[in-house]
């Protein structure tokens, strides 16, 4: 299996904007959100589809996605954090965590451009809540 754009983040190969990270699992920001703060969870095993992962890791995924959304909602103004699994973007499992403000903050085809410094920022942000 060819490694996934996330497997790379994961061993290193392309940089990332780390917010969370242990043994098993992985946050970072999106590099295409769709607001400020949209955050990525993922398992650091390549499975492609979210529920092929066994109960244990699955559950973990979102034990591990439910802490950095509580950091993601104290450090990005938002009315709520918003979870979507779509699953056809990228063969590697992954949880979208979205700062929503309105229903037009979960459309994937809004991409939001942000500079190096604004990702940084957030970054540390939501690392400091954690």
């Amino acid at each position: 299996m060819e490694p996934s754009i996330f497997t790379k983040i994961v061993n290193g190969d392309i940089p990332a904007y780390k917010i969370a990270e242990d043994d098993r699992y992985l946050a970072f920001l999106d590099v295409f959100p769709t607001t400020k703060g949209h955050t990525l969870v993922i398992p650091k095993q390549q499975i492609d589809y979210i529920f092929d992962l066994n109960d244990e890791l699955y559950l973990g995924l979102m034990a591990f996605a439910k802490k950095v959304a509580a950091a993601v909602e104290k450090a990005v103004p938002c009315l709520r954090v918003g979870v979507a699994v779509v699953g056809l973007e990228v063969p590697h499992a992954h949880i979208h965590l979205i700062p929503l403000n309105s229903m037009g903050d979960m459309n994937f085809a809004n991409k939001q451009q942000f500079s190096k410094e604004e990702f940084e920022e957030v970054q540390k942000k939501i690392q400091a809540e954690l």
